[in-house]
């Protein structure tokens, strides 16, 4: 319950086109709530009783904290072009282009390291099928199984609206509202992120 919480939690601060808090340090809100589920990821692999779990949830901690080193510091570097902290600031630096063209082999590392970070193809070492069986979740079924996936898609999906907020521009087309604007872009990126 508390992974698919804290998923949920990441989502507030999004534009879309109105944040449910605006923060004005909502990168870094979010990436303080990411931080905080290695701690659910660890103690569900310790609380299932199991070594194979344990095993599988420390291999996922390790992944996930190396790579948020790797989004922290990409994201401080967008910050640097946007002017700010915020996730509007972002919209607003991207009216005239976006932020993909100036950086993108920045962009190109960003998700690579999403990949890594939300345990996708081919960085899905925590669920190693001839070594670990299904990673950190191999001893829960049912309810706690499902909690575990929807908040496993819930961060593709934030990381490819996160994704599209900070290098694609979120602005307006044709008088296409900003919302429909960003789920269609997150849609795209979404469909190449599970491909």
């Amino acid at each position: 319950i508390l992974i698919l919480t804290l998923a949920m939690l990441m989502w507030t601060p999004l534009p879309m086109p109105n944040s449910l808090a605006n923060l004005n340090l909502s990168i870094l809100f979010i990436l303080a709530i990411s931080s905080l589920t290695v701690y659910t990821i660890l103690g569900s692999g310790w609380a299932s009783n199991s070594k194979y779990a344990l095993i599988g949830s420390l291999r996922a901690v390790a992944q996930t904290i190396s790579y948020e080193v790797s989004l922290a510091l990409i994201i401080l570097s967008s910050i640097f072009l946007a002017g700010g902290f915020s996730l509007t600031a972002f919209n607003s630096a991207q009216q005239q282009m976006w932020l993909i063209l100036p950086i993108w082999p920045m962009t190109l590392m960003w998700y690579v390291s999403t990949l890594a970070e939300t345990n996708r193809a081919p960085f899905d070492l925590t669920e190693g099928e001839s070594e670990l069986v299904s990673g950190f979740n191999v001893e829960y079924a049912g309810g706690p199984f499902a909690l575990f996936f929807l908040a496993e898609y819930a961060n593709i999906l934030l990381m490819n609206s996160l994704s599209t907020i900070l290098f694609l521009g979120a602005s307006s087309l044709n008088n296409l509202e900003l919302t429909a604007l960003l789920m269609i872009k997150t849609s795209i990126l979404s469909l190449c992120f599970l491909w």
